[in-house]
């Protein structure tokens, strides 16, 4: 059989209190429908159905990155059994459905294939699990023989079916030319007064179809959320294990606990992570690599043994092997910067090229411009890039001498083994080799008398 993948995502999330969709609530800074969505393509499967409710429109503007997605509306919220019903008609008798969940974003492809590799004509999969604390799941109800009869729900179950601890996760995968027969005759007389999918399992026992279980390896691949707190501990979870999984591969964490990732982090050997640290996006991390406290990396490649000082920032950028990144400076999109190349307190650099064992220590402001190799760059100097309208470009050659508090008003080319003297506006190109700079003629004025107040 061919696999179609439903994912219901039409729940309004009241418990969220929030205007943004549930299922677009951020884990690891990515929504969590765009996890169930990626599980699902990795399954390979024919097609993909989403169902929405009223915010459909802004579901879609999220997931333009899942151009194959099949978008489908349940206009009126009648229960799960309904809005698997609306995606019905779109799909073919000769495929398997697979039920997936967009609030449910931990499920993992092994998982998910190990229910669908039974399927076939008259077999009905679910995936259930244990839980010390079932309260508000669908419990799994069997006979003596131990073959499941039915599933009910919380609010319909009796005292004793509440004591059950094996709960229906609400994913399943059945032929989708049984489904379409057992959806047909769902009926809404219970608690919620609405359709539940959950029924379909008591039809086809009645139609003696096969019902086979399985269970994920970890709760908490089927844990859904409902609220800020389940989200939240989710986050903790999905942290802890992209923790481990660093460890594993021989990085040194501080404390696992204190690391957050946002994105794919690959690293080399002997890396060492101090805590509070964020990486987001897609960051790869050299040999020997460290990263002291309080660092935020983003879309960074970072060459062997270089050294991220505390509190800095770095966004889009490539840095050499060698280099010493800090304290408390901000690598901002489109800065390259080369081997032992030191970035120090309290700098920023945007958009530039910084060529190898040059130095910009202290207190500067450098962008939009090419640094050459063995450059000095003193404190407070500053690139004057932009003139109100456009942004111009800075060039200073190889081993020239920037001395502090100067600013460089682009467009400006400093030649090659230039000094510029201290506390200069430098606004014309200088040669090679001289020394440049504007400076008034320094006065004393004798018996000077500071004014003092009345």
């Amino acid at each position: 059989m061919k696999l179609t993948v439903i994912i219901l995502a039409a729940g309004q999330g009241k418990r969220m209190h929030s205007d943004l969709p549930k299922v677009l609530h951020p884990l690891a800074s990515k929504p969590l429908l765009a996890y169930v969505i990626e599980t699902a393509l990795s399954l390979e499967p024919s097609q993909i159905f989403v169902v929405h409710g009223h915010q459909g429109e802004q579901l879609k503007q999220s997931m333009t990155a899942y151009p194959s997605i099949q978008w489908i509306e349940q206009s009126q919220q009648l229960g799960t059994g309904h809005a698997v019903a609306q995606a019905m008609p779109q799909i073919t008798d000769d495929s398997a459905v697979l039920v997936l969940y967009g609030d449910v974003p931990l499920i993992q492809a092994d998982t998910l294939r190990h229910l669908c590799q039974s399927i076939q004509a008259n077999k009905f999969g679910i995936l259930t699990v244990n839980l010390a604390n079932p309260y508000g799941y669908g419990r799994i109800v069997r006979n003596p023989a131990n073959q499941v009869q039915r599933i009910v729900e919380e609010k319909d179950a009796t005292l004793a079916e509440r004591q059950l601890q094996e709960v229906n996760t609400g994913i399943i995968i059945v032929p989708a030319k049984s489904l379409r027969t057992w959806l047909a005759q769902l009926n809404n007389n219970n608690a919620q007064g609405e359709y539940y999918l959950t029924d379909t399992v008591a039809l086809a026992v009645r139609d003696q179809a096969t019902l086979y279980t399985t269970m994920p390896s970890d709760t908490y691949e089927v844990m859904g959320v409902n609220d800020r707190l389940q989200l939240a501990e989710l986050e903790r979870y999905y942290q802890k294990k992209q923790a481990e999984n660093l460890m594993q591969r021989g990085v040194t964490l501080s404390d696992p606990n204190r690391l957050d990732i946002r994105g794919q982090v690959t690293a080399g050997r002997d890396v060492m992570i101090d805590v509070n640290v964020v990486l987001t996006g897609q960051v790869k991390l050299g040999n020997r690599v460290k990263i002291a406290a309080n660092c935020v990396i983003t879309d960074a490649i970072i060459g062997d043994d270089s050294e991220i000082f505390p509190y800095s920032l770095l966004e889009n950028v490539t840095v050499g092997a060698h280099c010493r990144i800090g304290p408390f400076a901000r690598l901002r999109p489109e800065t390259v910067l080369a081997d032992q190349v030191h970035i120090g307190n309290f700098v920023e650099i945007k958009k530039s090229t910084i060529a190898t064992e040059s130095k910009i220590n202290h207190l500067s402001y450098i962008g939009d411009s090419e640094v050459g190799c063995g450059v000095n760059i003193g404190a407070g100097t500053i690139t004057c890039n932009y003139d109100g309208a456009y942004k111009h470009k800075t060039i200073i050659g190889d081993h020239a001498f920037i001395g502090s508090d100067t600013q460089l008003v682009a467009p400006v080319k400093i030649g090659k083994g230039s000094t510029i003297g201290a506390g200069s506006t430098i606004t014309k190109d200088t040669a090679e080799n001289v020394l440049a700079l504007t400076r008034v003629p320094q006065k004393t004025i004798s018996n000077w008398k500071r004014p003092v107040k009345k």
